[in-house]
């Protein structure tokens, strides 16, 4: 299929291409429809991530009725645990939306993360990458983060950080693998009172550890984390959340600098692909991993792979 017979085919088109990207993503179709995806991005891409627990999917619905109340179009990405005997994704959290099935302006997808410990799955990528070229919003939800699920910051232009009052995740989120994640952190189920209050505290008082790299050359720079309180449930909070993403939009379309964070991405991206495929030899065999202004990882890491297939 091509990019435009995706766009043309709505969500079953979509879903197609999806399932065959996973089936073949060596395919030079394949390959070919996500070059023309990468050089064509319309969203801005959000990255939602936090304990388990949490309320992200709950948060994750609130975002997509307010994005789709103003008009715009969403597509969204659910990473959920796997299960050991089927492979499939265990929670299902596109089950607990709201979302309506006819609404052609919504997407989800959930995926399996299967055995990768970074809280995205391996089709993340290229679905993200695909779905960029197609909506005005992506979401990509973790899987629950720990101390070192942190690949969302490799895919999104801004991290939703999720801290959820009395449960000890202001805690978490001091770790300091944590807290150089997000550019906004979300207090989720602010109608808790007082305990939301504190645990918003917490937060502002881990950041002004320097959690919140805003130094010049870090990955914040010039940009000072907000730390905001939402309820989902009451829908309390959600349109501000929603502007925040917008600022932080706006923040990165400035200077250049969403180019070349995309581009950052792109790279490493590229790097962890052929070491998953040919180990820390194939890297060395493969020589400079670096990326035209322009290129497409997908169809680099195509070259790479003929390259080191026919040695």
């Amino acid at each position: 299929m091509t990019l435009d017979e995706v766009r043309a085919g709505g969500k079953a088109g979509l879903a197609k291409a999806l399932a065959e990207i996973e089936r073949a993503p060596d395919a030079e179709a394949t390959v070919a429809l996500l070059d023309a995806a990468h050089a064509a991005p319309t969203a801005h891409v959000v990255g939602m991530t936090g304990p388990p627990g949490v309320g992200k999917s709950t948060l994750m619905n609130a975002l997509i009725a307010s994005w789709r109340q103003s008009g715009r179009t969403v597509g969204c990405i659910a990473v959920d645990p796997s299960s050991r005997r089927s492979g499939g994704a265990l929670l299902g959290d596109r089950t607990r939306l709201t979302t309506d099935p006819d609404d052609q302006g919504v997407f989800v997808r959930s995926m399996a993360a299967r055995d990768r410990l970074g809280g995205l799955a391996a089709l993340t990528i290229s679905a993200m990458v695909l779905m960029r070229a197609l909506y005005d919003i992506v979401l990509i939800e973790t899987v629950g983060v720990g101390q070192s699920e942190t690949d969302v910051v490799g895919v999104a232009d801004t991290v939703l950080f999720c801290v959820q009052p009395g449960s000890g995740d202001s805690l978490q989120f001091m770790k300091a693998g944590i807290a150089e994640i997000p550019h906004l952190v979300v207090v989720t189920k602010s109608d808790m009172g007082a305990a939301a209050v504190r645990a918003r505290a917490d937060v502002l008082g881990a950041l002004s550890l320097g959690g919140g790299d805003t130094h010049e050359g870090g990955a914040h720079e010039g940009w000072t984390v907000p730390v905001m309180m939402v309820s989902s449930t009451l829908r309390d909070g959600i349109g501000a959340l929603a502007d925040a993403i917008d600022s932080h939009a706006t923040f990165l379309a400035a200077y250049g600098r969403l180019g070349r964070t995309r581009h950052a991405q792109a790279e490493a991206w590229l790097v962890e692909a052929v070491r998953e495929r040919f180990g820390r030899e194939g890297i060395r065999r493969a020589g400079n991993l670096a990326l035209d202004a322009a290129a497409s990882p997908f169809g680099r890491l195509a070259e790479i792979s003929r390259h080191l297939r026919i040695d």
